[in-house]
């Protein structure tokens, strides 16, 4: 058992890690879906993956993948800062995955103010805010995939 699951698993938290997963990759899919390359490339003609040529259904729930992962976050941090800073550091790509969801969550509340009536952005704003958001979002995955690659957890015991 790695070291991360340790004080994951004796705290009843084994469930953070699919829950995590499993709100990347809605959010992630989600989110491709809002540019039209699911319809472009027939991947919605497939049975059964119709709903991702639907943009108000993947713009929704976008939305709300993005409520459950703040909140999974704030709980995700409350649970280290309350209960296993005191034996547990955070890694260095612990940090980096933190910078870039941090990132991500910034740049994704401009977009949501984007889509609000009455707030207008510039141009070349609005598309350095869409450009940065996707980069995050691929940053992130490959930071992850380095980091299960190199067997990077988020947490290590304090010596």
């Amino acid at each position: 058992m790695d070291s991360q699951a340790k004080p994951v698993r004796a705290l009843g938290l084994g469930w953070t890690r699919p829950v995590y997963l499993f709100l990347l990759f809605g959010m992630g899919l989600t989110g491709f879906a809002q540019m039209p390359i699911f319809k472009r490339y027939y991947i919605a003609d497939i049975p059964g993956l119709g709903w991702l040529a639907r943009f108000y259904v993947t713009h929704y729930m976008h939305y709300v993948g993005a409520a459950l992962l703040l909140f999974f976050i704030v709980y995700a941090a409350s649970v280290y800062l309350l209960m296993l800073r005191r034996d547990f550091a955070l890694t260095i790509t612990a940090y980096l995955r933190i910078i870039l969801l941090a990132s991500i969550a910034a740049t994704g509340i401009f977009r949501v103010l984007k889509n609000l009536p009455d707030v207008v952005f510039s141009p070349g704003f609005t598309m350095f805010i869409d450009i940065s958001h996707l980069g995050f979002m691929m940053l992130l995955i490959c930071t992850g995939a380095i980091a299960m690659t190199i067997k990077q957890p988020w947490l290590v015991h304090r010596r």
